[in-house]
């Protein structure tokens, strides 16, 4: 498969996944399942329940970077939605709580080590801020969604109100891994701590990604349908 052609719902799922490993994220947040032999995107799509085309602008989107995927009107915002959420509990049950268990170890904390404690809570409080921000997503931002999606158009709130206040997130982590980086004298096994940074810029990387989905393709896509109840089509 061509790196630089976008990929399409005829192409084998597999070879999707093999063309770039970090699609697997994107699998998983739309609730496909592995075990798709040679099957076409498509086809595992409508087998599994997943809209066809918001998953390929959000694989797309994710590979090639291309913010003009945002203007996408035949995205689903409902399964652009479920994604979001679906990553959310990602990050916050999954990926963060096992970066921080592998940090615990990779830190030797019951040596004593002030700056171990140091990067532990520094690593703790932005989980916290990753926290609040993902569910004030989830509560206040979906449900507005859903509301829209019953044609109830709020006077009060809009998406652009959440546009406004939605603050990069992945910034912290950049501050955390230059601190491990230059300042945390390693003691022991240097492979724990590399791991960890390894996830670390991982998870960094993939807290930019999801953002841009958030600001490119789900803010467009409900601001359409909010003209769209404006105009009452």
């Amino acid at each position: 498969m061509e790196k630089e052609h976008r990929y399409r719902a005829i192409d084998r799922m597999s070879d999707l996944i093999t063309d770039n490993f970090s699609l697997l994220m994107v699998m998983s947040r739309f609730g496909l399942k592995l075990g798709f032999g040679d099957q076409t995107v498509k086809d595992v799509c409508e087998q599994q329940g997943v809209d066809v085309h918001t998953f390929l602008a959000v694989a797309n989107f994710v590979n090639e970077e291309q913010l003009s995927y945002g203007d996408d009107e035949q995205v689903s915002l409902t399964s652009l939605m479920d994604y979001l959420k679906n990553a959310h509990t990602y990050f916050l049950d999954f990926n963060l709580p096992t970066i921080r268990r592998k940090l615990i170890e990779a830190l030797n904390l019951a040596c004593g080590d002030n700056v171990g404690m140091l990067i532990l809570k520094f690593f703790d409080e932005y989980v916290e801020e990753v926290r609040n921000h993902m569910e004030y997503e989830n509560n206040e931002v979906f449900s507005y969604v859903d509301e829209l999606l019953q044609g109830k158009l709020s006077d009060s709130y809009n998406i652009v109100t959440y546009s406004s206040r939605h603050n990069e997130i992945d910034s912290k982590l950049n501050e955390l891994k230059n601190i491990i980086i230059k300042y945390y004298p390693e003691k022991g096994d240097s492979n724990l701590m590399n791991s960890v940074l390894y996830d670390i810029f991982n998870c960094e990387q993939d807290l930019k990604s999801h953002g841009a989905v958030e600001d490119y393709m789900f803010v467009p896509a409900v601001a359409r349908e909010e003209r769209r109840l404006k105009n009452g089509r």
